[in-house]
């Protein structure tokens, strides 16, 4: 039932959203561990079946690289260490505006997914990413690969 009622209120919430045309700034992060493999998360809402990098929104005066560090210790359980910047983004997906901020850090930690957001948080090597790969996603990894120019769009 909580399945259910999650993706009921992130339906809700996008709707609102594209009505409103309010403008949300959120943060992803590439987060690697000692071996250079990706984390990758798939959630309980919206595309549960694709694979996509951890992230979240902002809070109201939250600095991006807070909310990165923030948002993958509440999803996964994994403290971050040398957070950096990488590029701004700008995405209309879901019908409304929204600016993402991409980060690049390392963990020591395994991830545990929260439960309640992810269904599910692993990492993967570069060469063996999963076939249900979220399209931007697989545009950030292969833009940090260096076999893609970045793009303005998320």
């Amino acid at each position: 039932m909580s399945r259910v009622l999650l993706q009921l209120a992130y339906r809700v919430r996008l709707r609102v959203l594209a009505l409103l045309r309010w403008r949300t700034r959120g943060v992803k992060v590439l987060v690697f561990d000692g071996q250079g493999r990706v984390l990758l998360v798939r959630h309980r809402y919206g595309r549960s079946d694709l694979h996509m990098l951890p992230g979240g929104g902002i809070a109201r005066g939250e600095p991006p690289a807070a909310a990165a560090v923030r948002e993958v210790r509440e999803e996964t359980g994994c403290t971050l260490r040398q957070v950096t910047f990488v590029a701004r983004y700008e995405s209309r997906a879901e019908r409304r505006r929204d600016t993402v901020d991409l980060f690049h850090a390392m963990t020591d930690d395994a991830p545990i997914p929260d439960a309640r957001e992810l269904e599910a948080a692993c990492f993967h090597a570069l060469d063996t990413l999963p076939a249900a790969l979220s399209p931007a996603t697989r545009r950030r990894i292969d833009e940090w690969r260096g076999v893609r120019e970045r793009s303005a769009t998320w």
